[in-house]
């Protein structure tokens, strides 16, 4: 069983944010997996689930960013899985904009959603798709909470729509 979960916000004012791009991408994850595949609320999950095939849960916490570690905590039980088969997209302010990695056990230095989920689980070793969203005037740094908060740029949405892309054909031979 892989359950690959898309960080974010749940409110529509968050539908664009930064912090957002986890939403993002299992949204285009699920789009070019499976046609037949719908998105279904789930609130003893807190969470929409869509389910791939018996192997392969897509979900997005209903939670707000911070508390992720309850949803997350609530699949895992659901679904029976393992932290090891756990893959989490989340925005990454230590990656600049149009790059991303997919690492066991290493994040950002500084991300509450991932210290949420690390708490509930007890352990930081799983998947993390760290997608780079850090476009800021090295001059003139927007602090990281705010700067995560705020809606892409058309241009930077373009960059953003590529690497989704590239994650989702990783993503795709991942569950096949």
């Amino acid at each position: 069983m892989k359950i690959i979960i898309g960080l974010g916000n749940p409110e529509e004012k968050h539908k664009n944010n930064r912090h957002n791009v986890g939403f993002l991408t299992v949204d285009r994850v699920q789009q070019a997996a499976s046609s037949e595949c719908s998105w279904q609320e789930n609130k003893k999950l807190s969470a929409v689930i869509c389910k791939l095939n018996v192997d392969v849960i897509l979900a997005k916490p209903q939670t707000f960013m911070n508390a992720s570690g309850e949803a997350v905590r609530a699949l895992i039980r659901e679904f029976k899985g393992k932290p090891d088969q756990l893959y989490v997209i989340h925005d990454d302010l230590d990656i600049p904009i149009g790059s991303y990695k997919i690492q066991k056990g290493k994040g950002p230095k500084l991300h509450y959603g991932l210290d949420s989920i690390d708490e509930v689980l007890g352990t930081s070793d799983y998947w993390r798709v760290r997608v780079g969203v850090d476009n800021r005037d090295p001059e003139n740094r927007t602090r990281g909470e705010q700067y995560v908060l705020q809606d892409f740029t058309p241009e930077e949405q373009e960059t953003v729509d590529e690497v989704i892309d590239k994650i989702t054909e990783e993503v795709k031979q991942l569950i096949k």
